[in-house]
């Protein structure tokens, strides 16, 4: 028996690439780039919030077949939706899953395996917290509209378009991004008054590329923003003096035909790899669009800052997953990668229509966690914590540009730390 279960502890690492253990996160190295699992901080709680959340079922889009849109293993996207009601019955809220990327043929046909690439893994029911929260005390400004999940099973955020016959791949993202938006059209989102695209991590960076497409399906007198979280990944380089992500996003973009569906306005002057970068696309939306990001983000220290490639003497081994094990270098660094992000959202600041909340936090994904959404001892901005300042700026309540002085000055931050 004690053999059986070694084996299936260990299956269960290959397959999903962390599992969680007291609080922190075991992670799973060599897959890092191709999934994002979710950290725990030390101040977390979980009985607060997990234990009463709604959980949504999984709806499979049957439509998608007939137009090619599907997983990359060829099974049917899906997506999670609970339905609006009173005043926010015709409000919709649709929010893109996250989960890295898969730059080589190795690489997508393992995400195959997973419910990154294949509905036949996805959860059938997913508990929406945060941003998705049906509780007005939760989520005071869209707890009651009409709130989708849109699943993430293409490996490209939601951009690709092409296929690999041999190791039976179909990369079709931009594809089910386009059935699923049709489907729920057909389903109630077409008489919306107001709508929001919002998406987490590889989610957010979909957020940002599908944004004025999203726009463009409602009238122009309704109300229609983005949302992108921890969607901000930087053309950084990494502790090596290499790009480590732009190698991983050259792979993405070559593999499974992303070029043919990014911006024109940006392709018509820089290269297709380039153009899956946000800093360069953001100033180019024309929908009002939000981000939130992390100045530290920590993905973005794991895999593309110092992820193990980049650091084979594991110099950056306890700083990466632990800021407080930091040295006062690797500290000096870092803030030079925050330096980078205020200056990549420069012109994006200018505009009135557009919003920022950046704080100066070691965390990822902070609009999906009840904890760093709205609750009692969430990060905050100005006194204004995420939910309320998102809110404020759909609402035209308030301009909000929040910007964070650098680490170590906000106390009020969840950070991430990983084992």
């Amino acid at each position: 028996m004690k053999l059986f279960s070694f084996w299936a502890v260990a299956f269960a690492l290959c397959l999903f690439g962390a599992w969680e253990v007291d609080g922190f996160l075991e992670m799973n190295e060599e897959e890092i780039f191709y999934t994002e699992a979710h950290a725990s901080h030390y101040n977390e709680s979980k009985a607060v919030y997990g234990n009463n959340a709604l959980s949504v079922g999984l709806t499979l889009i049957k439509s998608a077949a007939a137009k090619g849109a599907v997983c990359l293993d060829g099974t049917l996207p899906g997506y999670h939706w609970h339905r609006g009601y009173g005043s926010g019955a015709n409000s919709w809220l649709i929010q893109l899953e996250g989960g890295g990327w898969c730059n080589t043929v190795r690489a997508c046909v393992y995400r195959k395996t997973t419910r990154r690439g294949s509905s036949n893994y996805m959860e059938k029911q997913l508990q929406f917290t945060g941003i998705l929260s049906n509780r007005a005390e939760e989520n005071p400004d869209f707890y009651n509209w009409n709130r989708v999940k849109l699943r993430y099973c293409d490996g490209a955020s939601f951009t690709g378009d092409s296929e690999h016959k041999a190791a039976q791949l179909q990369f079709r993202g931009q594809r089910i991004w386009s059935a699923a938006m049709e489907d729920l059209m057909s389903n109630g989102m077409r008489h919306a008054n107001q709508a929001l695209l919002s998406g987490c991590s590889a989610g957010g960076l979909a957020s940002i590329l599908h944004c004025d497409e999203f726009r463009n399906l409602f009238p122009g007198r309704i109300r229609v923003k983005c949302l992108s979280d921890a969607g901000l990944f930087l053309d950084a380089v990494d502790v090596s003096g290499a790009r480590t992500l732009r190698n991983v996003y050259g792979g993405v973009v070559g593999l499974q035909g992303v070029q043919h569906n990014l911006p024109r306005i940006c392709i018509n002057h820089l290269d297709p790899t380039s153009c899956f970068f946000p800093q360069n696309i953001i100033g180019n939306v024309k929908t009002p669009l939000f981000i939130l990001n992390a100045a530290y983000d920590s993905w973005q220290i794991q895999s593309s800052l110092a992820p193990p490639s980049a650091d084979p003497r594991g110099y950056w081994g306890d700083c990466r997953k632990d800021h407080s094990k930091c040295s006062a270098s690797q500290v000096q660094f870092l803030q030079g990668f925050r330096n980078q992000m205020l200056n990549a959202i420069k012109g994006f600041s200018k505009s009135r229509q557009n919003g920022l909340f950046i704080n100066s936090c070691f965390a990822h994904c902070q609009s999906e966690r009840q904890d760093t959404w709205f609750a009692d001892n969430s990060p905050v901005l100005g006194n204004k914590p995420i939910a309320l300042a998102v809110g404020d700026w759909y609402f035209d309540r308030s301009g909000e540009k929040a910007i964070d002085c650098p680490y170590p000055c906000d106390n009020s931050c969840h950070n991430l730390v990983f084992r």
